[in-house]
């Protein structure tokens, strides 16, 4: 009987498993262990991610509320910044682990 707490890993690509087993030997860790602190690695990546998008859309609007009313209409300048800061945020995140 297998351990019940051990991951059951399949790979449909042959290629993929030698690539993840070479990896992780190289790591000195195990395959389950390896593709763990990926996922983990990944998930606290996107977490950073959503948190500094998050921060800066609070200052953005921090920055609207303390505005004088008759500044409230942006300028071309603010709408121009706030298209690259879409930008910035739907943008594919750089270096990602797979």
């Amino acid at each position: 009987m297998s351990d019940p707490k051990a991951m059951n890993l399949r790979f449909p690509d042959p290629a993929q498993r030698a690539a993840i087993a070479a990896a992780a030997k190289q790591a000195g860790v195990s395959m389950q262990e390896y593709i763990l602190s990926a996922a983990y690695d990944r998930a606290t990546a996107v977490e950073r991610r959503f948190l500094e998008g998050f921060r800066a859309s609070m200052a953005r609007s921090g920055a609207a509320f303390a505005a004088e009313p008759s500044s409230i209409d942006a300028g071309a300048e603010q709408r121009a910044a706030e298209r690259e800061a879409r930008r910035e945020l739907e943008r594919p995140e750089r270096g990602r682990v797979a």
